[in-house]
């Protein structure tokens, strides 16, 4: 599967309608990235299940300042719209099959109950915050 140009009109739902998606955070004037390129592009057209996307980072600066990129190119990994993997650097073939692999390999069930969990601690601890202040 070719690499999907995302942009701010169709991110949300690339995330929300594909189980996997993979983004990669780049620029036309970064080498790099320019070089990690063929990497991804390969990666894409192995795994016909997971979608791969590219921001450019120029065209799309809200997208990149909303995911607080800071350093391009910067890979960011979504699973069942959880972010799964987000870091700056580009990988060697090898590095991202393995990362391909280990996000398979996560139980989403986990993974989603740990985020109930924690935004019911969250929303506890605010509740009891609340509670305390003076009327």
């Amino acid at each position: 599967m070719a690499t999907l140009e995302l942009t701010r009109e169709n991110f949300e739902e690339t995330i929300n309608d594909n189980d996997t998606v993979i983004v990669d955070f780049w620029a036309a004037w970064c080498g790099p990235c320019r070089q990690f390129a063929p990497t991804f592009e390969k990666a894409s057209s192995q795994h016909s299940d997971i979608v791969f996307g590219k921001v450019d980072t120029e065209a799309q600066p809200e997208l990149a300042e909303f995911f607080n990129i800071r350093s391009i190119p910067t890979l960011m990994v979504f699973r069942e719209n959880v972010v799964l993997y987000s870091q700056a650097g580009s990988l060697p073939d090898h590095v991202l099959d393995d990362l391909i692999t280990k996000v398979r390999d996560v139980d989403m069930e986990d993974v989603h109950r740990q985020i109930a969990e924690h935004a019911a601690e969250h929303d506890a601890e605010v509740a009891a915050e609340v509670g305390d202040q003076p009327a």
